[in-house]
């Protein structure tokens, strides 16, 4: 009765009342009191009359509203979803929504937006299992959009950003929204700024979820959707970005770099050359924070490919899918895609960046026993220490880092490591300031003496940075005389001192107890020169240190015989 008799009636007396208050009150009315049923089984008789309406009807809200007491529908009894299927609910809602834009041709953008945003929420809440579905809304809307090439309707863009976010919130996995083809092409509508924003929303939803992006392809699509981050857009440049905002966004670019992961050795390297190939675009204030990231999952990759006794390898395509060459997952290969990485961070500059970079990936390749890759990596980190580092604070770190590095290194041989020891120490003892140089020198000890088993051990050598870090340290007090009238602190010395207790413990033949003896004796003659109390920490110090050769002395054994003759 409803179907054959009611609804036809009560439309005819609406579509002819030709009063745009009474139609949508009326159709409001229809909407809301009759069944969800009822609504169901003549949905394309009721879909008919809209385009009908008077143009002024806000025909958007009787749609919205249609589809938001279908929708509940649906969610209060899955067992009705058959019949949405068999009614084709989508196909008549989306084909009215066609119309109604057609026949309203002034209808303003954010009004179409809106409906589409509608039938989405009416479409994920009905069919998710449908993506065509979802990917259809999307199609259409890029349709809708193509009429003007970005959009400035504030209202309109907050519209399309909710139209994005509704897939990401539902199905909480990018994954699934990189699959649908039309997503990029609603984002390419949006202005810089929204741009932005939206790929903010993704790379969130990416974090929430922890969606693991393992393929070359979904990295290649997922970089296109957030491009806003990786590179300018037309005209916008760096410089008129809020440095705070830049600074955040690229930060979540280099957590989302993290994301990206896949257990088999070639699919990741496709990866991250998918990867660099991108943020390679972004120009240089980005590498900064973009580079490190990528270093360090190619490292990663590479530790894993370490323990496999043979290369991993794959062909490579080209965009036309043909082959190109077969592409190899080896360290070699990697290592030498990490110094192109490296090397782009000089447009920047960055060169304390690019040298502790550098030393990270030194130390990769004397675990994968690459000593040809080892001392290039040490050779380009010396060239930026010698052309690129001119602050002394900058200097002092770099060469602790270098120091640092080439200590732990075994991979090699006699020629290499003199050479590069002979570079470090030289470069220790050239630093601005004496302190500097006496710290550094000391440090230049430990490049003598690895505790391993089959680690260098040359006391004579150890020793004469020790007595070369003296000197530089009695310079020092000097200057502190001339330029203050009194002695500097005396923390250099008893920090010399407590070099010469390690090695003396280590069992360096070259460290005497005559020796020992004697820096103490120095150490309390500086204290006897200088004022009273003049820095209570280097008092401290040295005292602390006399008090640990006392309980050595009492502590006996081997050790406490050997520190017995020193007296404190």
């Amino acid at each position: 009765m409803y179907k054959q008799s009611v609804l036809p009636r009560v439309l005819e007396q609406v579509v002819n009342c030709k009063d745009e208050l009474a139609q949508y009150y009326l159709m409001d009315c229809i909407i809301q009191v009759f069944p969800d049923e009822y609504h169901l089984q003549t949905l394309e008789t009721l879909l008919g009359v809209c385009p009908q309406l008077q143009a002024t009807v806000d025909i958007r809200m009787v749609l919205s509203q249609l589809m938001d007491r279908l929708s509940n529908y649906a969610a209060s009894n899955a067992d009705v979803i058959p019949d949405f299927l068999h009614v084709e609910a989508f196909a008549k809602l989306s084909n009215a929504i066609g119309k109604v834009i057609e026949a309203q041709v002034d209808m303003p953008i954010v009004g179409a937006i809106t409906l589409y945003v509608s039938l989405l929420t009416f479409t994920l809440r009905v069919h998710p299992d449908r993506l065509d579905y979802v990917d259809q809304i999307l199609g259409a809307c890029v349709k809708t959009l193509s009429s003007q090439p970005k959009l400035e309707d504030t209202r309109a863009t907050k519209q399309i950003v909710i139209l994005l976010s509704a897939p990401l919130e539902k199905y909480n996995d990018i994954v699934t929204a990189l699959t649908l083809s039309n997503y990029p092409r609603v984002m390419d509508h949006l202005d810089n700024a929204t741009n932005k924003v939206m790929a903010m929303v993704i790379i969130q939803s990416i974090m929430n979820s922890n969606s693991c992006i393992s393929t070359a392809d979904k990295v290649d699509v997922l970089f296109e959707l957030i491009k806003g981050l990786i590179k300018d857009l037309e005209e916008i440049t760096v410089d008129e970005l809020d440095e705070e905002d830049f600074k955040e966004e690229q930060n979540s670019v280099a957590r989302l770099l993290h994301m990206l992961h896949n257990d088999d050795p070639l699919e990741m390297l496709k990866i991250i050359c998918a990867v660099k190939k991108h943020i390679l675009c972004g120009g240089p204030s980005r590498l900064p924070f973009t580079v490190p990231p990528l270093i360090f999952s190619a490292l990663s990759l590479i530790r894993r490919l370490q323990n496999q006794d043979r290369d991993v390898v794959g062909e490579e395509q080209s965009e036309a899918g043909d082959v190109v060459e077969e592409m190899h997952a080896t360290p070699k290969k990697i290592f030498q895609l990490l110094n192109q990485l490296i090397e782009a961070l000089s447009s920047v500059p960055a060169p304390e960046l690019a040298l502790r970079l550098y030393m990270e990936c030194a130390e990769a390749a004397n675990d994968c026993d690459l000593e040809p890759v080892a001392y290039e990596f040490f050779t380009q980190a010396f060239i930026i220490y010698e052309e690129d580092i001119a602050d002394s604070k900058a200097q002092v770190t770099a060469i602790h880092l270098i120091i640092g590095t080439l200590q732990k290194m075994n991979v090699f041989g006699i020629e290499n490591r003199d050479t590069l020891t002979h570079k470090a120490t030289g470069y220790s003892a050239k630093l601005l300031k004496k302190p500097d140089q006496c710290k550094a020198v000391y440090a230049c000890s430990h490049l003598f003496w690895v505790d391993d088993p089959e680690g260098i051990k040359d006391g004579e050598r150890v020793l004469l940075c020790l007595k070369r870090a003296l000197r530089i340290a009695n310079a020092a007090q000097q200057m502190a005389n001339v330029t203050r009238g009194s002695g500097g602190p005396i923390t250099l010395f008893v920090e010399i001192l407590n070099k010469y207790l390690h090695y003396f413990e280590k069992g360096n033949q070259q460290i005497t107890n005559a020796a020992i003896q004697g820096l103490i004796e120095l150490i309390r003659t500086e204290l006897l020169t200088d004022t009273p109390s003049a820095n209570p920490p280097s008092d401290a110090f040295f005292t602390s240190t006399l008090r640990y050769i006392q309980f050595q002395k009492q502590k006996g054994g081997v050790m406490g015989e050997r520190y017995d003759s020193i007296k404190v």
